[in-house]
């Protein structure tokens, strides 16, 4: 079984309610390093703009990629559900490895704060909540009710199985878990 993420892009308004919330939950400092992004896209002239946004958590790709090129197998995908995971004590941090994880993930989902050495994190589905049946933090403080998670088969048949919007490629090589409404222009 897969877990995943859905996006509806029609109802995102870019509060960043997700972004704080998981920051918060997991005390995250303030800096850069955000589990949990909103990408903003502008196109148009005006009158006549589009705007839209984009949640950006590790989408626990269905064969990710920053797995294979962790040079000290920091990161390992969970055989139950799926979710990838980084054992951050075993990461030999962001100098030593030149931060191949990143360089590989096509969503830059792993983080580093911005320290020298600093060692990797990245949004891991709030696994804490997840044992004890929770959604992640992320869902329970959008209030405009734009994103949903669980096991990527009862999101299809609740949502569809749209992969891609503004703003997003689906990797056909990494199979990110997520599916979307995307906002049309």
């Amino acid at each position: 079984m897969q877990i995943g993420f859905y996006f509806n892009q029609t109802r995102c308004i870019g509060c960043s309610a997700c972004t704080v919330a998981c920051k918060d939950w997991h005390d995250i400092p303030a800096g850069p390093e955000k589990w949990m992004r909103i990408l903003y896209k502008e196109t148009g002239k005006f009158p006549e703009v589009f705007v839209s946004y984009r949640i950006n958590p590790c989408f626990h790709c269905e064969d990710p990629v920053c797995i294979a090129v962790c040079p000290v197998e920091a990161i390992s995908k969970r055989k139950d559900n799926g979710i990838v995971v980084v054992n951050s004590e075993k990461c030999i941090g962001n100098e030593q490895c030149d931060s191949k994880c990143l360089k590989a993930c096509p969503y830059d989902a792993p983080q580093f704060s911005a320290e020298v050495g600093a060692r990797m994190h990245k949004c891991n589905y709030c696994l804490d909540r997840f044992v004890e049946g929770r959604l992640p933090i992320c869902v329970e403080a959008c209030r405009t009710h734009a994103i949903d998670a669980g096991y990527l088969d009862d999101l299809k048949r609740k949502y569809g199985d749209i992969k891609e919007t503004n703003n997003f490629i689906y990797s056909k090589r990494t199979k990110p878990a997520i599916i979307f409404k995307p906002k049309l222009k």
